[in-house]
């Protein structure tokens, strides 16, 4: 009789390693590691070091062009930022990562998915939730949720097996791909210490970032990112350029104390220099093309849509829905906008676009003004007619 396979979502790291033979000890299956490379996977030395703790087979997928073009680009258009300060990278990502597994799954006859998620985070929500939207009849298993143990317990798990695993040295937990870096846990878990720059790679602290401010011109068709200072680049190359440049000036670190779907606040140390930077561009392209009623009900769209992402709802109709009214609203998202970058900022320092709605004839004060300047009374007559007579009537 075949034994059982089961996949398992495998990052290199201590957790999922020692849950290779974890998985073969307590379930007499043969594990079939999935690597997913979004941004910053080295996947040959990881495939490797599946084989060496006992992997049958090591999968390992580029996904970084899907997650840009198929994730990322939507949610940039759709201004998602979850409670105001988290450009969702993590969050982007897991949803893609449910999708490879499902279709490794599906490719190998797997009876079981893995995935290496706590207890107590978002993450088991949103791979768990993607599998099942993916798959009929495939059980999902979580080996760091279930056999309860610490890191120290692990590592002895380790040892004891002899597992080719050298433990990180970090005092945080991380986890990155294109979109962003997280770090959280040790020192981070008291809300009134400042983070140590330890807690940071991808940006320089702003005190330390060049006095003289850079500038950058970004390219939008559509409200998709396509050029940086006149030179076309894909989506991969775009963000990872950003990412170094805006990084360079102490752009993108976020300070969050945030409310996860499974009901406790975590704080969380994000760095997100392309994100940060990507979104005040579309923002500042889009005060140039929306009208005032879309851009009022668009922030509305945007904290939806950030909401859905974050609670692992990306296999969704509505998230298609709202996909169908942020594409209606970017059809007139195209232009330039120059940012400024300093010492830890990025502001919008210019904006043009094709199809503006601002129009220099009626917002210029000089001769060339066209403004009907008399139509403004009975505008404001008219205007202000419900103002008058309720307190007329009711005093």
């Amino acid at each position: 009789m075949p034994r059982k396979k089961i996949v398992l979502a495998y990052s290199g790291g201590l957790d999922t390693s020692v849950a290779v033979p974890w998985l073969k000890e307590n379930y007499d299956a043969d594990i079939i590691t999935c690597t997913i490379d979004l941004g910053m996977v080295d996947l040959e030395t990881i495939r490797q070091r599946a084989y060496d703790v006992g992997a049958v087979e090591a999968v390992t997928v580029d996904g970084r062009d899907t997650l840009v073009n198929e994730f990322l680009w939507p949610a940039l258009r759709a201004g998602a930022i979850y409670e105001g300060q988290y450009p969702l990278a993590t969050a982007l990502g897991r949803p893609l990562i449910a999708r490879y597994l499902a279709e490794v799954a599906a490719a190998h006859g797997a009876e079981a998915i893995a995935h290496g998620c706590t207890g107590k985070g978002n993450d088991q929500v949103r791979i768990e939730v993607g599998v099942a939207a993916l798959t009929q009849g495939v059980e999902v298993i979580a080996p760091i949720r279930d056999w309860g143990m610490n890191r120290q317990d692990e590592v002895e798990y380790a040892r004891e097996r002899n597992l080719p695993i050298a433990p990180s040295n970090s005092k945080f937990s991380t986890d990155e791909n294109l979109w962003g870096r997280s770090a959280e846990a040790g020192e981070l878990e008291d809300p009134w210490a400042e983070p140590p720059e330890d807690a940071y790679e991808w940006t320089i602290n702003p005190a330390a970032a060049p006095d003289a401010p850079a500038y950058v011109e970004i390219r939008f068709d559509e409200g998709v990112p396509t050029a940086v200072d006149g030179e076309s680049m894909g989506g991969v190359d775009l963000i990872a350029h950003l990412n170094r440049l805006a990084g360079a000036h102490g752009v993108g670190r976020i300070d969050h104390v945030e409310n996860r779907l499974v009901g406790i606040k975590s704080r969380e140390v994000y760095e997100s220099p392309a994100a940060v930077a990507l979104h005040a561009a579309h923002r500042g392209l889009e005060t140039m093309t929306l009208s005032r009623e879309q851009s009022r009900f668009k922030e509305r769209v945007a904290q939806e849509y950030a909401e859905l992402v974050y609670n692992g709802l990306w296999y969704t109709a509505h998230r298609r829905d709202l996909d169908a009214y942020v594409a209606a609203t970017q059809q007139h998202v195209t232009g330039e906008v120059r940012l400024r970058l300093h010492k830890g900022t990025c502001v919008v320092a210019g904006r043009r676009a094709e199809r503006p709605l601002y129009d220099y004839g009626l917002a210029t004060y000089d001769r060339a003004d066209e403004f009907d300047h008399n139509a403004a009374k009975g505008f404001i007559d008219i205007y202000g007619l419900p103002v008058r007579t309720q307190n007329r009537r009711q005093g």
